[in-house]
């Protein structure tokens, strides 16, 4: 008889390890070789934090990360801006002794049957041995306007996943990198774009045709700036880039920052005081007259009588659906997402009426949900 303890730190190597067991020690082993090497070489080469920012501020100098620098979303009543996704990434980058990035644990279904993954977004410094960890699930639906859908494509669950994921990615890596580094590289992406502002018509026709495949035309650009776009300053070109970088990463809306542009119908001409409207005038005579017209049975109607201006057809009183008040762009962009969805002209007027100004953004919206719908069934 044994009367020893058993030694529980000794039970590995009294049980056989199962061939999916020394798989999983296999891959184990391999990841903590590979994160013990990156330590080691951040140890060798550790970073020098002058040369380091100089990198970020030499960075910075781009215009075209400057133009991605900074999001803006309004909230409360007030404007919200931060550092982007972009800018966060180069100053990981160029910081050095750095990684970041998200990875998928696992999956699973929910009890209504839509699946979801389970995310892991992370950014370590490799010299301080600082570590962020943002854990969150991702249920592979779409929303519409319509209800919403579930996601059946591996590109599809994909593209959701990173979307959600690189905004986390994005707080973990500002929470370790030092905020006086980063208001640094914000302060110069802000010194570059104010010096180096294109303001030339080509570069604002770019900007017009960059904000009409969001849905936002010229006049409402115009009207959130309150002058006409040749005498646009480049303080507000600055803001208004900084507002296309909010509606690029779905940090913000179209109707958030625009306002609608009512396209009405001609205006209606003032009638003198104390004389009534044509319309009210005919209803008035057409009242006099009443007690002197012998009315016809319904079931025999009086040919030679009238007809009633409420009998006509509508077809007579409004002119048929077009497509108006909207730039050769934004009109393009609508053709080719119709025909994308399987609509001619008159089939997309059926559905949705006039369509102009007011209402191109939901139009173009119903349009994508449909292509999605479509691209999934």
């Amino acid at each position: 008889m044994n009367d020893r303890t058993t030694n529980p730190f000794a039970l590995a190597e009294h049980h056989q390890a199962s061939p999916g067991g020394a798989l999983a020690q296999s891959v184990q082993s391999r990841e903590v070789a590979e994160t013990q090497a990156l330590y080691l070489m951040a140890a060798m080469n550790p970073r020098d934090p002058v040369k380091a920012m100089d990198r970020i501020l030499n960075a910075c100098t781009r215009p075209t990360l400057a133009e991605k620098s900074t999001y803006e979303y309004s909230r409360g009543g007030s404007d919200v801006t931060g550092p982007s996704i972009r800018l966060a990434e180069t100053i990981s980058q160029e910081w050095g002794n750095f990684e970041s990035g998200f990875r998928e644990v696992g999956r699973g279904v929910e009890p209504d049957g839509v699946g979801y993954s389970d995310v892991l977004a992370y950014a370590i410094d490799l010299q301080t041995r600082a570590t962020k960890r943002i854990s969150f699930r991702v249920r592979h639906w779409r929303d519409t306007k319509k209800g919403g859908y579930a996601l059946r494509d591996e590109r599809d669950i994909y593209e959701l996943v990173a979307n959600l994921a690189s905004r986390r990615v994005r707080n973990c890596i500002l929470s370790i990198i030092p905020g006086d580094v980063v208001e640094a590289a914000l302060s110069q992406c802000g010194l570059t774009l104010r010096t180096k502002v294109d303001t030339s018509a080509e570069a604002i026709a770019r900007m017009v045709d960059a904000f009409a495949q969001l849905g936002v035309s010229k006049a409402q650009i115009e009207k959130r700036i309150q002058r006409r776009l040749d005498s646009i300053q480049p303080g507000q070109i600055v803001q208004l880039r900084r507002i296309y970088t909010s509606l690029q990463d779905d940090m913000s809306r179209p109707e958030d920052w625009f306002e609608p542009i009512e396209t009405a119908g001609a205006p209606q001409p003032k009638q003198p005081e104390g004389k009534p409207a044509p319309r009210a005038a005919a209803q008035h005579q057409q009242q006099e007259r009443a007690p002197e017209q012998r009315v016809a049975p319904k079931d025999l109607p009086d040919a030679g009588a009238p007809e009633p201006e409420e009998q006509r057809p509508a077809a007579k009183q409004s002119g048929p659906a077009t497509v108006s008040g909207i730039s050769e762009t934004q009109e393009r962009l609508l053709a080719q997402r119709a025909k994308d969805a399987g609509y001619d002209t008159a089939a997309l007027l059926a559905k949705f009426g006039s369509i102009d100004l007011s209402n191109l953004s939901s139009v173009m919206r119903a349009l994508k949900a449909e292509l999605d719908a479509q691209a999934n069934a």
